[in-house]
This record gives structure tokens, C-alpha cells and sequence, in this order.
């Protein structure tokens, strides 16, 4: 059997790919993966034979060792390849981290047309495709013509029912360009959600040197981790699966709280710490976090969205320790530039959804409204560049608060309680 994997970046390999490597059937599992923003991991890693080390850090010592799961490493645009693979009999599941702009999705969560419609079109013309819809479809549609049969789709981004979601922009998708392919997918394409969780920051060259220092291997492209790691899947593998509960994975019914744990509590924070943080001069989450004025936000943003988490009390409270910890750890340089990156595309699911249940009980929630007017401050050159495809619209607005939430949230933008506390709360006055 066969693994494609698109999106292959550090977080890939310190997760997925390294479940993989410590399943008892790895071996009979081996890793096609093609490449998302960086088509240069493709060549370095084939140099290397697949192979690469995995670092993990921990507050007071490394621990190193060789992973071996990725057999073929491909560019982005090597498209024959995608399409060979996924038609192939053996692929048995694909796996993305692509991070949650690559989905193309609109406010509604479904397919932003207007961002696809370059796709549908090279698609109906017989030109390649680029965007991680339209190459799904491809490669399902040649999957369909040499009766690949079923296969199960495992999206890895930070996107509440993840595997759902996926399945709509699909949809989607393949209803514009190819509508005889929607039955076919409909019947042996199973979506799987997720929730996954590593801190994994950019390796450095310091990185490089500590990883050859350790285990004698010259590697061009460790990848960095923390020693904490967790993945929960819900759904159904068609035609089978490694044996991933060796590594500790998780298969339940139902993910729901799992997510909401998680985008809120970890995501969430993190979001609060790569705009805030980063406009009070910090790079780095250790960095933030060590500031009381952060850690104290951090705290109260807690307060709020573990009211949105119907989980018990003492079991939120250990993970909220755990994730002090966790950010606490300077061995782990977490840059808040990582972070803050495709920010229109993150508030909407990390965000969002307590600022919205807070302001239906009648409370306007003071961490929410910091993260919120922080993003703002952000897009208006306070703190971590901006680097996201989808800030645009949102930076041709910033100077008026109320603009910014017409468009990003349309239902509160009218809420003139809510416009004044994000207004009263970012560092720059509304033009």
C-alpha cells in the first residue's frame, strides 16, 4: 500500500511521516509526497534518499533520530507524477498540510469561485491545475479512469470537521469542471477529520549542526519538534491504514470537542500571542509568554473559549498547564511571524466562534476583542509582517474598524458595542 502526502513541510515530517516510521507495518506504508509552497525540500530530500533527522527538543536536552517513511519526494508542479500516483491501485490514503488558505474557502465554507475560477478554467481547457481542490480532483479523476477504487482523504490543517470541509470545496470544485466525476467520488472517496497538534518552528542552521552533532548524519533539512505530539482521526480508511496507534493516534467517533480544544485554546493562543505579542517586540512564543502583560492575556483569553469547550473543568485546566509549558519552552523557537501568517484565514476558526457565542450571551469577552483588535493592528503595520494571500481586502479596510468586521464577520459588524471595544482596544486610531 501507498501513502501521497501534499504539503510536505517540517510539520509533515515531524508528524505524520514520523507516525508512519513508528507504525509496527511501516515498512509495507511507504511516502509519496509532493510539495506545497517550498519545491526545493523535493531535491534536497531525494538527495538524501528520503531520508531525514527528526530533532526533538525538549526544555532541557535533544533527542535526535533518522526517519525513513518518505520513499519519493516530488515538486509542486511535477503534476503527471500527482496524477500516476493517486490512480495507482496501492495508494491506499492521501494526507495534506496545506494549511488552511489552501482550501479555497469562502465565508460560507464552501469553494470561493472567484479564487478557483483560474483552476476550472486551465482544467476545462486541458491546462494544468494548481490549487489543492483542482489537483484532488485531477488525481481523482484519472484515479476514476484506472480503477484506483476506494481510497480515504486525510486533510491535517487547523479547520473545524476538517474532513468535511474538504469534501465541500471538492465538491465544489469538481461540480464546475467536471460534474460526471461528483457520483465517483461521492461513492469510494471517504474524507477523515483530524486534529493534530506539534509545535514545529523553521530550522536553523544552528539546527543543522546540533542535528549532525548527534547522530553523524550531514542532513541538509532536519526538522525541529517538541517532544509533545498528538493526532485524533475520525472516519473511515476504505482500503486500509498503518497502524498509527503505535505512535499514540487516536481514533474516536466523534472530534468535535477535540477540535474545539485545541483551534481555541492552542490555536487561539497562539494567534493572541503572534499579534499582540509581536506588536510589544517579541519574536518568539517562549518570548511572549515570559511577559507577565502576555501571560496574563493569554489567561484571560483561556477564560473565555473554555466556556466554549464542553469538556470538564479539570481536564481543560490540565491542558491549559500543558500548554504554558509548552510555550514556555526556549529550546523551541517558535517564531510569531510563523504564526501570524494567513491571519484572515485562521480568526474565522480560532477566533470567531467565541467572540460570537460570548456577544449571544450578552458579554462583550475582553480576549477575544484583543485578538481581534491586535489582527487589526497587525494589518495596519504594527508587529509581525503581514503575510497573507487573502489580506488584501482586509488592509485596503484597515482603518476603519467596522469595515474590517463587514468583512470578516458580516453578522457582528453592526454591533455597535462590539465596533467600539475592538476600536477602543488596537494601538492605532481608525481613520
Amino acid at each position: 500500500m501507498r501513502i501521497v502526502h501534499l504539503g510536505l513541510g517540517n510539520f509533515f515530517r515531524a508528524h505524520q511521516a514520523w507516525y508512519t516510521s513508528v507504525a509496527p507495518d511501516a515498512g509495507e506504508w511507504p511516502i509519496a509526497a509532493f510539495t506545497g509552497r517550498s519545491p526545493g525540500a523535493a531535491a534536497a530530500l531525494n538527495g538524501q534518499h528520503g531520508r531525514y533527522t527528526l530533532l526533538v527538543r525538549g526544555p532541557e536536552h535533544d533527542d535526535a533520530s533518522i526517519i525513513g517513511a518518505l520513499d519519493a519526494a516530488y515538486p509542486s508542479d511535477d503534476l503527471q507524477a500527482w496524477r500516476e500516483h493517486l490512480a495507482a491501485h496501492r495508494t491506499a490514503v492521501v494526507t495534506l498540510t496545506v494549511t488552511e488558505a489552501g482550501y479555497l474557502r469562502d465565508a460560507g465554507g464552501g469553494l470561493d469561485e472567484s479564487r478557483a475560477a483560474a483552476d476550472v478554467t486551465a482544467w476545462l481547457r486541458g491546462e494544468p491545475v494548481q490549487t489543492v481542490p483542482g489537483r484532488l480532483m485531477a488525481g481523482l479523476a484519472e484515479r476514476r479512469i484506472h480503477g484506483g477504487g476506494p481510497i480515504a482523504i486525510v486533510p491535517c490543517d487547523n479547520l473545524p470537521e476538517n474532513g468535511a470541509a474538504v469534501a465541500r470545496v471538492l465538491l465544489d470544485f469538481t461540480t464546475l469542471a467536471e460534474p460526471a466525476l461528483v457520483p465517483w467520488i461521492r461513492d469510494n472517496v471517504a474524507f477523515v477529520s483530524t486534529v493534530v497538534d506539534r509545535i514545529t518552528p523553521r530550522t536553523t542552521g544552528e539546527d543543522v549542526r546540533a542535528a549532525a552533532a548527534l547522530t553523524g548524519f550531514e542532513d541538509a533539512v532536519p526538522v525541529v519538534t517538541e517532544p509533545y505530539t498528538e493526532w485524533v482521526l475520525s472516519g473511515v480508511f476504505p482500503a486500509g491504514r498503518p497502524g498509527w496507534e503505535a505512535g499514540g493516534a487516536r481514533f474516536v467517533p466523534d472530534i468535535t470537542v477535540h477540535e474545539q480544544r485545541k483551534l481555541l485554546l492552542l490555536n487561539g493562543g497562539h494567534s493572541l500571542l503572534a499579534y499582540a505579542g509581536s506588536a510589544r517586540g517579541h519574536a518568539t512564543v517562549a518570548d511572549a509568554v515570559a511577559d507577565p502583560e502576555c501571560r496574563g492575556w493569554l489567561r484571560q483569553w483561556w477564560d473565555e473559549a473554555s466556556r466554549h469547550v464542553p469538556l470538564p473543568p479539570g481536564e481543560l485546566a490540565a491542558y491549559r498547564e500543558a500548554l504554558l509549558t509548552r510555550f514556555g519552552n526556549r529550546r523551541i523557537r517558535h517564531t510569531l511571524a510563523q504564526i501570524a501568517a494567513d491571519g484572515s484565514q485562521k480568526l474565522p476558526v480560532r477566533v470567531l466562534p467565541v467572540l460570537r457565542g460570548e456577544v449571544a450571551a450578552g458579554r462583550l469577552p475582553a480576549g477575544a476583542i484583543r485578538i481581534v483588535a491586535a489582527w487589526i493592528d497587525h494589518l495596519r503595520g504594527f508587529g509581525a509582517p503581514v503575510a497573507d494571500a487573502g489580506a488584501g481586502p482586509f488592509q485596503a479596510r484597515a482603518g476603519r474598524v467596522r469595515d474590517v468586521l463587514a468583512l470578516l464577520a458580516p453578522d457582528l459588524a453592526e454591533d455597535e458595542a462590539l465596533v467600539t471595544a475592538i476600536d477602543r482596544a488596537t494601538l492605532k486610531p481608525a481613520g
